[in-house]
């Protein structure tokens, strides 16, 4: 039996699988054997317990077919220019600009970046937890894109989430960063992006500690250290 919108009758409601039960009670012969009753209450369980799995596997493959996996843009993908905000050596504002986006083949990437970094900046892959450079980096100093040098984020907002990535409640600018929807997995995520060249960095999440509430959840490999006087 199907139930709503063609799914398994477990997405049918409460009222619907209690009519199934009644259909099925009904089928009881008065002078069935005990062992012919526990093969009946087996087959209703055998029903039911499919049907779980069935839906299951039919909301899983809805999810991944419904929300895409977040990738940086293609060459040919996006806006031409972005705007975004510079900073100097020693961490200044230094101004807003409108410049073109950095755009480079797939080949021009592999060959600038090391192999983790071009993974999971390119490809959108992730570095394993407590394996990276700036987890638990504590100097001073600004975290800026491996792809384009745009500076990212500030040792001013890093803080220790234990996760074993690198973490921030907010980016050194707004502008030099851009969310994206993420279908990779069977949860729904945000990833965030470089703005200027749009290499994959990480995610966000909204669990992270005051003022913003947010931890942005970064790749080492994804950004370079620039040491602070």
């Amino acid at each position: 039996m199907r139930g709503l919108a063609g799914f398994p009758i477990i997405f049918a409601g409460q009222e619907a699988r209690r009519e199934i039960v009644m259909f099925l009670d009904q089928q009881e012969p008065a002078d069935e054997t005990r062992a012919e009753r526990v093969e009946r209450l087996s087959r209703r369980a055998f029903i039911f317990g499919g049907a779980g799995v069935v839906s299951a596997v039919a909301f899983w493959g809805l999810r991944r077919t419904t929300v895409a996996a977040a990738r940086p843009l293609g060459p040919d993908e996006g806006p031409a220019q972005v705007t975004v905000v510079e900073f100097s050596a020693t961490g200044e504002k230094t101004g807003t600009v409108t410049v073109p986006r950095v755009i480079k083949s797939d080949a021009e990437w592999k060959h600038q970046l090391p192999e983790a970094s071009y993974w999971v900046t390119r490809h959108a892959d992730t570095e394993r937890p407590f394996t990276g450079a700036y987890w638990n980096l504590e100097e001073r100093g600004l975290f800026r894109c491996i792809c384009c040098n745009l500076a990212l984020f500030s040792s001013a907002t890093k803080f220790d989430s234990g996760t074993g990535w690198p973490s921030f409640w907010q980016p050194i600018a707004p502008e030099n960063v851009v969310d994206r929807v993420d279908g990779s997995l069977m949860v729904v995520r945000t990833a965030v992006n470089c703005r200027l060249c749009d290499a994959h960095l990480g995610h966000v999440f909204n669990d992270g500690p005051a003022p913003t509430g947010l931890r942005y959840c970064m790749n080492s490999v994804a950004m370079k250290f620039v040491k602070l006087g």
